[in-house]
């Protein structure tokens, strides 16, 4: 079991307790994020605080810890958990911040405490068979709330439309909102059509991926050519490719979707020129001496 951090206390993961009253239990009245960590450092651990902060701002909750605060603690958390995952130097850090304790009620406690768990996770990358051979999704309405922007615990309508894709066989699905795509349950979504690499554009709709921002960089960087815009289920559907991109998915390629060959029902070429440079930068980047 690993060591785990909790309002102020580092200690084995079984001893962490929680009130039953705390408003992350009851409500999921709290946010989250999960950082990845390569080489025993945590990739774009800015962006991920960043994005915490956002989160936090969109509950209208202070942020318990400074960033520098925030980066004492996970890093001391890697350095443990390298050993006592036995994971190497990858891991995944957890992270989440609950309203805290109080009475049953809808309306904010007057001065909450916030809660702050922060878990070390094992990072396994895709199995190199759903890289070479891609993977197949189906859609489904998204019916989830306004603010898919804010990073909330309370997942319940995520689960739901995950566990289709589940039933179905498949590794994700893929969320339509007024004819156009938003997100994965669990992923973000880029669509190659006519040649050119297309991405819903960040909104109040969909979650702000880290992983979404890097690929953008590389098709800059590589001269990929690709826009910004809301993209018609039409587009999904006649796509030439489709990618889900997650901190754990990496980029993988859909072949297949609603039962329905993607493209040629393979991962594509723009495909494979993404994965190529993504390893790339993950090896470099992520591990070399460059700043992550």
């Amino acid at each position: 079991m690993p060591t785990v951090y909790l309002n102020g206390q580092f200690l084995p993961l079984e001893q962490a307790r929680i009130p039953v009253m705390d408003r992350g239990f009851l409500f999921g009245d709290g946010v989250y994020e999960v950082i990845p960590v390569y080489s025993r450092r945590p990739f774009r651990l800015h962006e991920h605080l960043a994005r915490l902060q956002a989160s936090l701002d969109g509950i209208r909750l202070a942020n318990p810890h400074t960033p520098a605060e925030w980066e004492s603690l996970i890093l001391h958390l890697v350095e443990l958990a390298t050993v006592e995952l036995a994971a190497g130097e990858d891991l995944g850090i957890y992270l989440q911040v609950t309203r805290g304790p109080g009475p049953r009620d809808h309306a904010f406690p007057a001065q909450p405490q916030a809660t702050v768990f922060i878990l070390p996770l094992q990072l396994t990358p895709p199995p190199r068979a759903l890289v070479d051979h891609g993977v197949a999704a189906i859609t489904a309405v998204d019916n989830r709330w306004l603010r898919c922007d804010i990073k909330a615990t309370a997942l319940l309508a995520n689960v739901l439309l995950r566990q289709l894709s589940v039933d179905a066989g498949c590794a994700e699905t893929l969320l339509l909102r007024d004819g156009f795509v938003s997100e994965g349950s669990a992923s973000n979504v880029f669509v190659v059509h006519g040649g050119l690499l297309l991405a819903p554009p960040k909104s109040n709709l969909m979650l702000p991926g880290i992983t979404y921002d890097v690929v953008l960089e590389l098709a800059r960087q590589e001269g990929i050519a690709h826009a910004l815009r809301p993209v018609g289920e039409a587009e999904l559907r006649s796509a030439e490719e489709i990618w889900i991109t997650s901190s754990t998915k990496e980029v993988l390629a859909v072949v297949q979707l609603d039962g329905q060959p993607v493209g040629g029902g393979r991962p594509g070429p723009l495909f494979r020129r993404m994965h190529a440079a993504y390893q790339d930068y993950k090896h470099t980047v992520m591990r070399g001496k460059e700043r992550p």
